[in-house]
């Protein structure tokens, strides 16, 4: 199991776009680069979901997505990976997920609640599944750094 370093800011903001975006799916890029011999998540860029189906899919605005590649070739964080939530879900990729796998080693998020709505007031029950989108099929992550 691969691992990655997120900032501990990071692991509130994901928490807080999800339960914000309830009963939709949430979606956005994770950004940050190198830390030591892997990657760590230092910020988060939210994009709006402009899938059809909000409360059962997600589709990261394209704009979005040109604009913070752009940003990081000019010495912007690096785009590592996205996030998304699963509202009543698991925090593990779903069938329409894993359609999307590329293996090109993005880093993904995936935020749940368990029932949609039951954890809307607090972060209690609110759960991160880490996942690498490798040549092998998308693998778990672990985390290594909660610092930040």
């Amino acid at each position: 199991m691969g691992s990655i370093a997120v900032d501990a800011r990071v692991l509130r903001q994901l928490v807080a776009v999800a339960r914000a975006a309830l009963p939709e799916e949430c979606c956005g890029l994770l950004l940050g680069g190198m830390a030591g011999q892997g990657r760590r998540i230092t910020a988060l860029l939210p994009a709006r979901n402009v899938a059809t189906a909000r409360t059962r899919a997600f589709a990261i605005d394209p704009a979005v997505l040109i604009a913070a590649q752009k940003a990081a070739r000019g010495g912007g964080p690096a785009v590592l990976g996205a996030y998304h939530s699963h509202p009543g879900g698991d925090p593990t990729p779903s069938a329409a997920d894993l359609a999307q796998a590329r293996g090109a080693g993005a880093i993904w998020a995936i935020i749940a609640c368990g029932v949609a709505g039951d954890a809307a007031d607090s972060q209690a029950g609110w759960r991160i599944g880490w996942w690498c989108d490798a040549d092998e099929g998308v693998t778990p992550l672990s985390l290594t750094g909660r610092g930040g």
